[in-house]
């Protein structure tokens, strides 16, 4: 990561640095926050976020209070370098409000990656009665042969021209292939560099 020294702050910003931080596994944008170089310091040598607090002015590591902390998992400039994004694994609620996000976009944008957040954490878990843990426990045969039951029935609707039933079966399908994804040990963004590569 780029030391702080390298940003290039506007002459007004009082040595303050903009941040936004988004979700890493839903991409969902999360909050807007300000970091001096010692709040930036302390984030990027601990993995939380943390910033300065205008209104304290003091540092403030989100989540010191209530326990929803924001675990850094990668931090990007802007081209301008003044700037930054940090992508993040929120461990709760991230506005004071008590709700996901600081800004009311909708919840369903990105919502197939916290599915398979879900997926990981039955998977890792393996909770009784959950029909996820059912299909790990029957092992990977069975988690395919899902998959293509699913598949089948997603075609059928297509072909016969129900957009409601494919988008269900389509549901289904898009489901139970992730949990093969998990089982074969790979996951969405696995999906997305292969793609990016046929793209290029």
């Amino acid at each position: 990561m780029i030391p702080f020294s390298e940003f290039k702050l506007d002459k007004n910003s009082d040595g303050l640095l903009p941040v936004i931080v988004q979700d890493a596994r839903t991409l969902k944008v999360l909050m807007l926050g300000y970091m001096n170089r010692e709040a930036y310091e302390k984030t990027v040598s601990e993995g939380r976020v943390t910033f300065w607090s205008r209104s304290r002015n003091c540092l403030w590591t989100k989540g010191e209070t209530s326990g929803n902390y924001l675990t850094v998992k990668q931090m990007f400039p802007d081209c301008d370098q003044d700037t930054l994004l940090v992508m993040a694994d929120p461990a709760g609620p991230t506005c004071h409000r008590g709700t996901r996000a600081c800004f009311e976009t909708a919840d369903e944008q990105g919502f197939i990656r916290e599915l398979q957040g879900v997926i990981q954490d039955r998977h890792a878990r393996m909770p009784e009665g959950s029909y996820t843990t059912r299909l790990f426990i029957h092992g990977v045969k069975s988690i395919a042969k899902k998959v293509g039951e699913e598949c089948t029935e997603t075609l059928i609707e297509a072909v016969d021209g129900n957009r409601d039933r494919f988008v269900y079966e389509a549901s289904d399908l898009v489901y139970h292939l992730l949990v093969l994804m998990e089982q074969m040990g790979c996951d969405i963004s696995d999906l997305e560099k292969e793609l990016a590569l046929r793209h290029r």
